[in-house]
């Protein structure tokens, strides 16, 4: 019982148990699978960014900066359009970009050797300053024919197409965390770094790679947030790296670094979207939602802190 309360995606599934149970007793539509599909698309691009962030945090690292890589990448592929390039060369380029910021806080990392919080902090201001400097107070529109990929349907699941893009990444990324050479690297890293290398763990590359990979999602989830809207705008995704962070460490993973799962952030994520659809139910504000996720965050450090001491072993 004690292994199975310390598991990283305990609480989190307790917990929409419960919040899913709520919602039913709130509203019906909470028993309409049809339209719990169609309120996926908002939290697929969240979900990119939080399966970069589980990598990035598993690590022993954070990434601030990719909501403002996600509105650059947005900015620049609606731009890409504008001037002719046709859309899925312009999308292809979009989530190059999204890697290259990426590396280049990786690069700063990694090789730099600079504290992620200080580094990630300066390039979300500066990612986000970029996306303004390029879009000024204007919105681009996107091709038409691009746009309204969230209404569509994958073949035989019947599920949205962005949902189920993000599903095929918790799969294939989850697999590659804890069944490959790569994600055990990643644990040691987070766990211990001076160990990891002196294990001959090559950390730098490691963690290059992994902001790499989290730029690369952000990159993704911005063409996305194109076709779901229409338009692109710097202020896109403003704040929703918080929300991001906030699904990764109430998942079970440790912001310290070297425990965590990628189906205890997604069971969080899907936690965040029942709690924020009951409180549009309820026509609750914006800002009492921001409230909400800024308590969900802290709650979920504490919890982290209590299961990591209860799964630590017990001294003779």
């Amino acid at each position: 019982m004690r292994k199975i309360l310390t598991r990283p995606e305990f609480v989190p599934a307790v917990l929409l148990i419960l919040a899913f149970i709520a919602g039913t007793i709130q509203s019906p539509y909470f028993l309409d699978v049809r339209y719990l599909l169609d309120s996926t698309g908002p939290y697929a691009e969240t979900g990119l960014l939080v399966i970069g962030l589980t990598f990035v945090i598993i690590s022993g690292n954070i990434d601030l900066s990719v909501a403002s890589n996600l509105a650059f990448v947005a900015c620049a592929t609606a731009k890409l359009a504008q001037i002719g390039l046709p859309m899925p060369a312009a999308a292809t380029i979009g989530v190059l970009i999204g890697g290259l910021l990426g590396a280049f806080n990786g690069a700063l990392v990694a090789y730099a050797k600079l504290p992620s919080f200080l580094v990630t902090l300066g390039t979300l201001a500066l990612f986000r300053g970029m996306a303004q400097a390029l879009m000024g107070s204007a919105s681009v529109q996107v091709p038409s024919s691009f746009v309204g990929a969230d209404r569509l349907d994958l073949p035989l699941l019947g599920v949205p197409l962005p949902f189920g893009i993000m599903i095929v990444f918790v799969v294939v990324l989850g697999l590659t965390l804890h069944r490959t050479i790569f994600g055990r690297w990643t644990f040691a890293v987070g766990t211990n770094e001076e160990a990891a290398f002196f294990a001959s763990v090559p950390t730098p590359a490691v963690k290059f790679r992994i902001f790499v990979l989290a730029g690369l999602l952000a990159g993704l989830a911005g063409v996305l947030i194109d076709s779901r809207l229409g338009v692109a705008r710097f202020d896109h995704a403003r704040g929703l790296e918080l929300e991001a962070i906030t699904a990764v460490v109430l998942g079970g993973v440790s912001i310290t670094g070297g425990r965590g799962s990628m189906i205890g952030s997604l069971l969080a994520l899907l936690l965040i979207a029942v709690l924020k659809t009951q409180m549009i139910l309820a026509n609750i504000t914006s800002e009492v939602q921001l409230t909400v996720t800024g308590t969900l965050l802290i709650v979920a450090v504490a919890i982290t802190g209590v299961a990591t001491r209860l799964s630590a072993p017990r001294k003779a």
